[in-house]
């Protein structure tokens, strides 16, 4: 805690030019003593800070001088840095920046940030192979360009079928889902949603991209997820769970699955989607301890026919010495 207090007083300084102890106790809620100790570290630590005895005194930078990360924390920073490291994902243009910022922090924070830059390390291989996976699309960095500048692209596109085709679309925003990149953007067709890694050629315009006062995108991914998600699991299987068994159910379903409330017997109402009633019968049927499908009759169909396909392949036997 004592880096972010050093921070957040030399923030102080670069904003108001002089302040007293009393100003920073106050500020920081700490008390006087040791804000004038925390002052003192800064001036031992190389900060060129010093104090105007007398009425009207405090402290001050030599010269304003500024660290030009006015914006930061000294956590803020060090989180920063965690993605400059050696082996992390940041193309060299952003580790390259990072690293000159580093000149640019006081002593006390030079070191934890130098320290954040090898703290974390990125293997992109799954175990057992030797190919690195996930790499950035190819025109990733073109289509961040035009998003920052505010330029219509003239994009190539090769859908899903194979089919290449070439529009021009006004760059929104940039998403990663996983290991794949989409471009959202509008269209003379609407809003639509490109995957990065099929766009075929990316030729910037003079023209401005018109963007919608409004916009957000995480606000606008959501939408675009949710409906992903409802075409690609369009079946809801409505179930009632005792409390024991909704961590089970997180577990095996992640997403897939929506907690409701609960009901008078004690149970809990939830929904699992699903886009087969035959496979997601299968995935319920190991829950039947815990998990009473309700709807809709064609998985409860399954599920019965299930456990007859069990019943046959495993009789139930008394053990031996039973009645």
């Amino acid at each position: 805690m004592r880096a972010d207090r050093l921070m957040a007083i030399l923030l102080l300084l670069q904003q108001r030019e002089q302040v007293t102890a009393a100003e920073v106790a106050r500020e920081l809620e700490i008390s006087e003593r040791t804000a004038r100790r925390d002052l003192d570290a800064l001036g031992m630590a190389g900060v060129p800070v010093y104090s105007v005895q007398g009425r009207g005194g405090g402290w001050r930078l030599v010269g304003g001088a500024r660290t030009d990360l006015s914006g930061l924390t000294a956590g803020e920073a060090r989180a920063l840095f965690l993605v400059a490291g050696p082996a992390s994902a940041a193309t060299p243009a952003v580790k390259a920046a990072l690293r000159k910022l580093v000149h640019a922090l006081p002593e006390p924070f030079r070191v934890q940030a130098e320290a954040a830059a090898s703290a974390l390390v990125t293997d992109p291989r799954r175990w057992g192979s030797d190919r690195v996976e996930h790499r950035p699309p190819r025109f990733l960095d073109e289509l961040q360009d035009a998003v920052i500048r505010g330029v219509q692209v003239r994009l190539g596109y090769v859908d899903r079928t194979g089919t290449e085709t070439g529009r021009t679309v006004h760059p929104l925003g940039i998403v990663a889902k996983g290991p794949s990149w989409y471009l959202v953007s509008n269209t003379e067709a609407g809003r639509r949603t490109f995957r990065i890694d099929r766009v075929s050629s990316v030729n910037p315009t003079a023209d401005p991209v018109h963007r919608p006062e409004d916009f957000d995108l995480a606000g606008s991914w959501r939408e675009i997820a949710d409906e992903v998600d409802r075409r690609r699991m369009p079946l809801e299987i409505q179930a009632l769970c005792t409390p024991h068994g909704i961590r089970l159910l997180r577990m095996g379903f992640g997403g897939r699955l929506e907690v409701g409330g609960p009901t008078p017997d004690g149970r809990v109402e939830v929904v699992i989607r699903g886009n087969d009633e035959y496979v997601i019968a299968g995935e319920l049927a190991g829950l039947v301890e815990w998990l009473e499908v309700t709807g809709p009759p064609g998985v409860r169909a399954h599920l019965a026919s299930i456990g007859r396909a069990l019943l046959e392949r495993y009789p139930c036997t008394p053990p031996s010495g039973g009645t």
